[in-house]
């Protein structure tokens, strides 16, 4: 989520960045109509590899400390008691549902397939490339190699000259390495991944699901432990938190600048000096946007109101939509779930009915763990730029994915501009190039603004549902729901 500038007199953030991204387009444009394309991998791209660097430097520690102080903030075990539990479980199971939604769409629809297939086996050539330069990522994600070839040594060998990091002659001895399979494994081999040996070692690697589960786990022992010795421990925890936080704010500063030389850097890589591949880049964007607001749509309008059928047994969802409109609204403009928070809290108590008491627990715990637009987002976009690079990828890994996605949400909140730090996690925990995000990015404001609407309706229903299970009274108030 974006927070907008509070600056007097500058436009706000995501403003600037949008400037920053139709510049870098536009310049993309231009400069393979002009044939600049080594002059934008020379000096502009570094600036963009500059940012995505900063932004992994953050990813791992904001991801690590947000989930801590997000669980141990959850107050006391004998508090949380029922409620805590039925919130919870609510709010991961409607995560995992939307990210399970989104992942259905993707492999549906394929929109990374939708542009031409030479232009994706050069793209696949290039994150072969990446790989080789890359010491974290032993292997493509899906062992094979394109780039092995011989029928394409003409297109691999005019692309490492392009990029100027692995030289054509040097493919020989890299090309073993970038074939080796990856070794089989069994069907639980991803619960063996999720769990470290050497947290550390997870850290430095970007191991995310193992650094979450740690993240939860902590949390958990803080809330269990004595308070005397647990305050202190929290205290250092959101204060690092705080600082982290305050980091993504600097660095969001020169964001507009950075995601210039970002796109412009993708698209010179992409596309190099033909502008007619640029099209087939952005005709792929298309079909990714289509997937993402199919996938929110479903989860408003299906997903939602069958949960709160079933679990309320009545069909209160007409009244439910209006009773959160004003909520929704304010989430639509702001772009923000935590700006919204207030707003919403407003709505489920005076237009639906829910305790104060309920209400300040569940829809606070929510803007923290539940995050499901932002979730489907996360596993569509995955899946697009994988099917846009020709990575194939296995059902375990989109597992993967959806566990990835669904546990970093927790704490993303809190996160400005959450939307891309988490793509940068996901993408790294998979062992694609993390720089892939400045190609969803292009079209990310207007689906952030509608991802955030779902996010906040996912609030208000569970806390809805919960406050029901809780004997509470609900939509009884006819005069309220008309003028709302």
């Amino acid at each position: 989520m974006t927070r907008p500038s509070t600056v007097p007199g500058k436009l706000p953030l995501h403003v600037r960045i949008l400037i920053g991204m139709a510049a870098g387009v536009a310049w993309a444009l231009l400069s393979s109509f002009m044939g600049w394309s080594r002059f934008n991998l020379d000096w502009i791209d570094p600036f963009g590899t500059i940012f995505v660097n900063l932004l992994k430097l953050v990813a791992v520690p904001l991801v690590l400390f947000s989930i801590i102080s997000g669980v141990a903030g959850m107050g006391e075990v004998r508090r949380l008691g029922s409620l805590g539990l039925r919130t919870l479980g609510l709010y991961l199971l409607t995560t995992v549902m939307a990210v399970s939604i989104g992942l259905l769409l993707v492999n549906t629809l394929k929109p990374g397939e939708w542009g031409n297939d030479a232009k994706r086996e050069a793209n696949r050539i290039n994150y072969e490339l990446w790989v080789q330069e890359t010491a974290q990522v032993q292997a493509p994600l899906d062992g094979k190699c394109l780039a092995c070839d011989p029928a394409h040594a003409a297109l691999r060998d005019s692309i490492a000259g392009v990029r100027g990091t692995l030289q054509p002659n040097e493919w020989s001895q890299a090309a073993g390495r970038t074939a080796e399979k990856r070794s089989e494994t069994g069907p639980l081999q991803f619960l063996v991944d999720l769990v470290p040996d050497n947290i550390f070692e997870s850290l430095n690697e970007m191991l995310m699901l193992q650094v979450i589960f740690f993240a939860i786990f902590f949390g958990i022992m803080l809330l269990l432990v004595d308070p005397k010795h647990a305050t202190p421990l929290n205290t250092f925890m959101n204060a690092c938190n705080e600082v982290f936080i305050k980091m993504v704010d600097v660095i969001m500063l020169a964001a507009p600048w950075f995601v210039f030389a970002l796109m412009t850097g993708v698209v010179a890589r992409m596309a190099g000096d033909d502008i007619a591949a640029v099209g087939e880049l952005f005709k792929g964007l298309v079909g990714y946007a289509i997937s993402v607001v199919l996938g929110l749509a479903l989860i408003v309008l299906v997903i939602y109101p069958g949960m709160m059928s079933l679990l309320m047994r009545r069909n209160v969802y007409r009244e439910f939509l209006r009773a959160v409109s004003p909520a929704q609204l304010l989430a639509f403009s702001t772009s923000s779930s935590a700006a919204t928070l207030p707003a919403t809290i407003r709505c489920v108590e005076q237009n639906i009915g829910v305790s104060k008491s309920t209400a300040g627990f569940v829809l606070p715990v929510g803007a923290t763990v539940n995050m499901d637009g932002t979730s489907l987002m996360q596993a569509v976009a995955v899946i697009f730029l994988a099917q846009l690079h020709m990575v194939d990828l296995t059902m375990g890994q989109q597992l993967t994915i959806v566990l990835t996605a669904t546990l970093a949400s927790i704490g993303a909140a809190a996160i400005p501009s959450g939307g891309m730090m988490l793509m940068v996690v996901v993408l790294s925990s998979l062992g694609l190039d993390p720089a892939w995000v400045a190609i969803v990015f292009t079209i990310d404001r207007p689906l952030d603004m509608m991802r955030t609407v779902v996010n906040v309706t996912g609030d208000a229903a569970v806390c809805s549902v919960v406050a029901h299970t809780q004997g509470e009274k609900l939509f009884t108030d006819k005069e309220k729901l008309r003028a709302a």
